[in-house]
């Protein structure tokens, strides 16, 4: 191979390298977009729902079995309030049901989908049944009021991108030279760090979102792990929560 030919063939793979990582971040980006499209159309006919409860195949398509309410306590189930496989008693949900479908499957098809991190079992069921909750309206909301169930005065959190949306660092007002109070580690659960860690990957995978809640650190900004920090380390200032 000639150096020309070989400076070419090391052109052509770094750009196929940014193009094939540019289709994954708009493919996660679609997947998002599409569930949130029916979230709303499902919750304008069933305010209620917090969860769409199906069958999955390696097929990768689905059998939409319903929708669900949130759980009223951890030992009692999930109240049905919509049933796709009995005709029975019409709800206004039997009018979308194919759209529903589709729409999960398209969201969960590709393997590197972020709504994959909304699912799991159907513990109450027996067999191939699957549970994948709904986001909220209001993601960043969501993040604040789950925030300051633990560290009420939180002002904003430091998420690394780099970590899938981990929050390394919390906010608490400024201290007298003007500084902000940063609390490395976070008070909560693992089950909280989850969830937050779900709802900040959304926000994250979705451009105008991210473009809108997060920010950049300053240029003098040291992580509190003593890791190195990049661009894609970013600070989410918390709205007001009620």
């Amino acid at each position: 191979m000639t150096p020309a030919a070989h400076d070419q063939l090391a052109i052509l793979s770094k750009q196929r390298e940014e193009l094939e990582a540019e289709r994954l971040r708009v493919e996660k980006a679609y997947c998002l977009a599409v569930l949130d499209h029916i979230t709303a159309k499902i919750r304008a006919a069933c305010p209620e729902a917090v969860y769409v409860t199906f069958a999955f195949y390696t097929s990768r398509t689905l059998d939409l079995h319903g929708v669900l309410g949130a759980q009223p306590s951890r030992l009692g189930t999930c109240p049905e309030l919509w049933d796709n496989r009995d005709g029975e008693d019409e709800h206004p949900l039997d009018y979308i049901a194919d759209q529903i479908e589709s729409d999960v499957e398209t969201a969960l098809a590709p393997y590197s989908s972020p709504a994959w991190a909304s699912v799991h079992r159907n513990t109450a069921a027996d067999g191939n049944s699957w549970l994948l909750e709904l986001p909220p309206a209001d993601r960043a909301a969501r993040v604040a009021e789950l925030v300051r169930e633990h560290h009420p005065e939180a002002t904003a959190v430091v998420v690394d991108g780099r970590a899938a949306g981990r929050i390394i660092e919390i906010h608490e007002g400024v201290a007298d030279d003007g500084a902000p109070v940063r609390i490395p580690r976070p008070r909560w659960s693992s089950a909280c760090d989850t969830a937050l860690t779900r709802l900040l990957g959304q926000i994250l995978a979705l451009p105008a979102l991210a473009d809108r809640h997060l920010m950049p650190l300053p240029g003098d900004y040291t992580h509190p792990y003593r890791a190195t920090t990049s661009d894609q380390v970013r600070l989410m200032p918390l709205p007001p929560t009620a």
